[in-house]
């Protein structure tokens, strides 16, 4: 195995750079995983690398193999897709899934991977982390048949969320965001566009992802009476005003959020994160998300690409990093 890896680290507020860090030596019950390719959630990761995260939040927001803390310099990410190339047996040259940062390569645990179905190319699998998330709103929204059901925002997660709702029987679904060219995401997904003002109303559910007060003052005007929104999205260290006067009260509206730390309450006590995962993975055999990975860079690259990311200037859903054999 190396004796040490390239790993991306956020070095300052909006500036990263790659370090060389030590690998330890596995224990018996760990995985050297080489990875294959990782992926960059533009809304979380880009608002770590503007330093966005509140202070009051830095304890919750650690990633499960974070290094340093927030605001920097800090080793953060969570869609880390490799093989294993040292384990146990049953593991040895499986694909695998890893919440884990940018990086060439790494050891953890074995029970921190997940196996990638052999229908599941890695090269889509990297967007797991996201689909569960999506997966553990629909848990806490329990959507029926027949529902009205709005996803205003069409980002990473919003997207996920339409991915996996269009599957549900007898829905109606749209997928809702201020930027037209996003219709053709929506149309690979299957599901319905529109901009805001075009949205149809009188939703049973509205599931908000966009990350901006005007998104989820738009979600509360497409409820029917005693409606529900599902906040999906992290404001970081903004503050946002709700219009919580005139209808809201008569017509019994409801906000709820959603956070993919915890499983949801609906099925806490009979799933476990593994299981919560190992069902986005497989949800991910469908070859219509594909749509969410919109760019690919090398990871030599990352120090540059990211702030293009975070500005904005780079648009992006998933942003796709791929690494090579010679890398670390």
């Amino acid at each position: 195995m190396p004796r040490s890896a390239c790993a991306f680290w956020l070095s300052d507020s909006g500036q990263g750079e790659i370090r060389t860090v030590p690998l330890p030596e596995p224990r018996d019950d760990e995985v050297v995983v080489r990875t294959l390719c990782s992926g960059v959630s533009r809304g979380t990761e880009t608002l770590v690398f503007r330093g966005g995260v509140p202070e009051s939040q830095h304890a919750v927001m650690r990633a499960p193999f974070q290094e340093g803390d927030f605001p920097a310099p800090v080793k953060y990410g969570y869609l880390n897709v490799g093989v294993v190339e040292q384990g146990p047996p049953a593991l040895l040259g499986r694909t695998v899934f890893c919440l884990y940062p940018h990086q060439t390569h790494y050891v953890v645990p074995a029970s921190a991977v997940t196996p990638v179905p052999d229908s599941v190319p890695a090269s889509r699998a990297v967007l797991a982390g996201t689909v569960e998330t999506a997966v553990n709103a629909l848990w806490d929204a329990a959507p029926l048949v027949g529902d009205r059901i709005a996803v205003v925002g069409a980002g990473m997660v919003g997207c996920s969320v339409a991915a996996v709702l269009a599957r549900f029987p007898g829905v109606r679904v749209q997928l809702v965001d201020a930027d037209p060219a996003r219709a053709a995401t929506a149309e690979a997904l299957g599901v319905d566009f529109a901009l805001p003002p075009d949205a149809l109303g009188e939703c049973d559910l509205v599931v908000h992802a966009s990350a901006s007060e005007a998104g989820l003052t738009r979600s509360l005007e497409l409820l029917a009476p005693e409606g529900t929104v599902i906040e999906l999205s992290w404001y970081g260290d903004r503050q946002v005003s709700l219009p919580l006067g005139e209808a809201f009260h008569s017509r019994r509206l409801v906000v709820r959020s959603s956070q993919v730390g915890t499983v949801s309450p609906a099925r806490r006590a009979r799933r476990t994160f593994a299981d919560r995962l190992a069902i986005a993975l497989d949800l991910l055999a469908d070859p219509a998300f594909d749509a969410l990975i919109t760019g690919e860079s090398a990871f030599e690259d990352l120090p540059r690409v990211m702030p293009r990311l975070a500005s904005g200037d780079l648009p992006a859903l998933c942003h796709r990093i791929r690494y090579t054999p010679a890398d670390g």
